[in-house]
């Protein structure tokens, strides 16, 4: 997965974090999580705020 895969990865952090808050979540903590998901292959650094808030918006939409 590469930061640009918003849907894999929010189906991915649903099944490793059924339990978050993925409303109030803070992006350091969504970085890290992403960053540690099974199958993630990209540069940490390649990462931004516009990325990460549309992968926040994917699992929301994916846990509705």
């Amino acid at each position: 997965m590469k930061w640009t895969d918003t849907l894999d990865i929010a189906i991915a952090l649903e099944e490793a974090h059924a339990d978050a808050d993925n409303v109030n979540l803070r992006f350091t903590d969504l970085h890290a999580w992403v960053c540690a998901l099974p199958g993630f292959a990209d540069d940490p650094a390649k990462s931004s705020e516009k990325i990460l808030e549309a992968i926040q918006m994917a699992w929301i939409d994916e846990r509705d």
